[in-house]
């Protein structure tokens, strides 16, 4: 029965997506399902076969490496606080941030990831028949991040049309990052953490395509690069390019930690106000009752999407931090359906202060009209980043019980 429920929710969210389209007699119907089966297929290799699960545990027990040689140096500077039996959240899983992100820059640096990206985005486009820059988009952010991505793309998005601008922030709103994925895989399965990446890339482009749908001229499908723009601009020395990363990687888990810590504090607040209106009354409720529908629909029983639903609210308004900070230590005890589905919705960034980062990306990079014309469509950017979260779970979920 709860199969058939996951099926149907599928169904539902791609509906949603419909719904709320732009343009619906645009949407290129044979497109989305090439799609939404290579996914299906996708979950059920990454879930259901040997190699699939040897592939993702082998890159789950690469990252846990990478986060074992980071604690030789967090040791070096706390050696108190490394090894111990209850790390603290900060130095178990934010500071080996401060060693793999410069680790993902220097290949960034020496070629080797916008090699990987670029051919990764052609093949993508070809399998998916989507436009080129906006599946080159989508696998760039798995590596870069959502306002990286926007940065390094300034000079597309200030050639592309509003409509072309406003689907990569849409696509922003779903992505992760590579450079902490090893602070997610400390604190949530890291299988699951992993088999989400490659889901939510296609996902992206899926609901970015029923929500958004365009044409874009073949004349105007190309990628242009600040490389291409500008070949003979002088490549900054290489250590002062690492240290610009370190400063960057500091900030970044400065920027998690301030968020983390004032989301906390003030989810806390308002539960203490709506508990004077009823002792029952909290922002987990509430936001449970609004999420109850599609955590259902992702094929739980009643008691367990209630509380998933609890949880998809709370990271939503929050960040996916403080949910993961919430139940590191009891989700490995879910049934496998629930871990998964819990976990896979988790990784993302899709949120309320995810906007205000895209936003502000746009307005650095584009004309005041596209800026506008992004800005007037936040609702579509969450929604998009929700329903991208939401199948990804649900095609994994077919997989997991």
């Amino acid at each position: 029965m709860y199969l058939v429920v996951n099926l149907i929710g599928i169904a539902v969210f791609i509906g949603i997506a419909f719904l709320f389209s732009k343009n619906r007699a645009a949407i290129k119907w044979r497109s989305i399902g090439v799609m939404v089966v290579i996914n299906a297929i996708l979950a059920w290799f990454l879930t259901d076969f040997s190699v699939g699960r040897a592939i993702v545990k082998a890159a789950a027990d690469g990252f846990n490496a990478l986060i074992d040689v980071s604690y030789t140096g967090i040791a070096f500077a706390f050696p108190s606080m490394v090894h111990v039996k209850n790390m603290d959240f900060v130095i178990s899983s934010l500071m080996p941030i401060l060693m793999i992100v410069p680790m993902f820059d220097i290949l960034t640096y020496i070629g080797v990831l916008p090699w990987i990206i670029k051919w990764v985005g052609h093949g993508l486009a070809k399998i998916t028949g989507q436009p080129k820059f906006e599946s080159f988009f989508a696998v760039e952010m798995m590596f870069l991040g959502n306002t990286e991505s926007l940065a390094v793309s300034s000079l597309q998005l200030k050639k592309m049309n509003k409509e072309r601008d406003l689907t990569l922030a849409m696509m922003s709103m779903s992505c992760v990052t590579a450079s902490i994925l090893g602070a997610y895989t400390q604190m949530m399965p890291a299988q699951f953490i992993l088999t989400a990446i490659p889901i939510n890339i296609i996902d992206a482009i899926i609901v970015t395509n029923i929500l958004n749908p365009i044409q874009v001229p073949e004349a105007e499908d190309v990628i242009v690069t600040l490389e291409d723009e500008s070949p003979e601009s002088k490549r900054e020395p290489f250590f002062s390019f690492l240290g610009d990363s370190i400063l960057n990687a500091g900030r970044l888990i400065l920027i998690i930690t301030a968020n983390v810590v004032a989301f906390v504090a003030l989810a806390a607040l308002i539960d203490k106000i709506l508990a004077c209106v009823h002792p029952w009354l909290s922002l987990e409720h509430v936001l449970g009752i609004v999420m109850f529908p599609f955590a259902w629909l992702l094929g739980l029983n009643p008691g367990d999407a209630f509380q998933l639903a609890q949880y998809m609210g709370t990271k939503i308004v929050t960040n996916e931090f403080v949910v993961m900070g919430q139940i590191t230590h009891t989700v490995k005890d879910l049934l496998p359906h629930y871990q998964a589905v819990l976990t896979v919705f988790l990784t993302s960034f899709a949120n309320f202060s995810t906007i205000g980062m895209v936003i502000g990306a746009f307005k650095g990079i584009v004309n005041k009209e596209k800026n506008d014309y992004v800005s007037s469509n936040v609702g579509l950017m969450l929604l998009s980043g929700i329903l991208v979260s939401l199948l990804s779970a649900g095609f994994v979920g077919l997989f997991v019980w």
